[in-house]
């Protein structure tokens, strides 16, 4: 079997940043950037237009980013492979890597395999139809494109990340609609009282989004309230899903403390998890920010503290 010093999991801003760190510092790291389990590059393949990203004053879209950051990651003389990573074993050390086709024993490893929105199937909003074309789910990453301002938008959920995505896209849409199966939402009272006082936030009650309609972006959706059981179609500028998130840890099978959720712990203020020279960067282990430049943030992190805890032991 083969050996590296580091092992990356993941690519994405968080495992990219991570291999050109690790690289440059001579760790010669070997990346399994995803395959069947999610695009290479992660979530922003999915997305048109980067506008908040440092950089990039005239915005660049996420395929066109990522390949960049993987580029410079090559550079600097990153071995890429395009799999997925199938099993580990934290048990013992050196850590075993298994991927589809490359099996590796790792000095240390850094996990960035991220998080993907959930999304409901609704007709209108899937791949090839509507989805980023006014459909998406991150509020804080597109409601500020020009494509929503002035207009109506629709957010999907009732917990509080509904609440602060509704509340963020105030900022740019004439009125935002809080669309929510129930009578009451999940969310934390303060939550549930800013939404319920914005006065430029209507919550739906008692609603579902059924279909989502427009040529080239959205511009209608069909509202079916579940007391009437009737349906009404109301304009629309876009359509934000906003429950939930679904971290990509499952391959682990429990071998990393994790949350509730099903996101990675790390210790506060660094990227190491509860496992020796096992570091966790961007989304797979942040459910706060979820952001390109924190991931890219994180993943550097990861691979500075790897490079010391590696040094500190004696593997050059």
């Amino acid at each position: 079997m083969k050996k590296a010093k580091l092992i990356i999991i993941g690519s994405g801003p968080a495992g990219y940043t991570a291999a050109i760190y690790a690289a440059r510092a001579m760790l010669s790291p070997v990346m399994f950037e995803g395959y069947f389990s999610g695009p290479a590059g992660g979530q922003l393949m999915t997305t048109t237009e980067v506008e908040n990203y440092p950089g990039f004053p005239e915005g660049v879209t996420g395929p066109e980013m990522m390949e960049s950051f993987r580029k410079q990651a090559l550079r600097f003389g990153t071995n890429i492979l395009t799999e997925d990573v199938d099993e580990v074993d934290f048990t013992k050390h050196p850590y075993m890597i298994k991927g589809k086709t490359h099996s590796y024993l790792a000095d240390a490893v850094i996990i960035a395999t991220g998080a993907n929105a959930k999304r409901l199937d609704i007709p209108g909003t899937r791949d090839g139809e509507l989805w980023q074309k006014g459909v998406t789910a991150c509020a804080v990453c597109d409601g500020a494109m020009p494509i929503f301002r002035n207009k109506d938008l629709y957010v999907i959920g009732g917990g509080d990340s509904a609440v602060e995505e509704s509340t963020f896209l105030t900022k740019y849409g004439s009125k935002v609609y809080l669309v929510h199966r129930r009578d009451k939402l999940r969310a934390s009272r303060i939550m549930q009282e800013r939404a319920m006082n914005h006065p430029k936030i209507e919550i739906l009650w008692d609603s579902e989004i059924v279909s989502v309609g427009g040529k080239d972006s959205v511009q209608h959706v069909d509202i079916l309230n579940h007391k009437t059981q009737k349906t009404t179609k109301r304009e629309a500028g876009g359509v934000f899903f906003a429950v939930g998130h679904v971290p990509n840890t499952a391959f682990l099978q429990g071998q990393l403390e994790m949350h509730e959720t099903g996101y990675i712990k790390v210790k506060p203020g660094t990227t190491e998890t509860s496992v020796e020279l096992v570091f966790a960067a961007g989304d797979v282990q942040d459910h706060v920010y979820r952001q390109a430049v924190t991931a890219a943030g994180s993943g550097c992190m990861a691979a500075i503290e790897a490079e010391r805890a590696l040094s500190a032991r004696g593997i050059e």
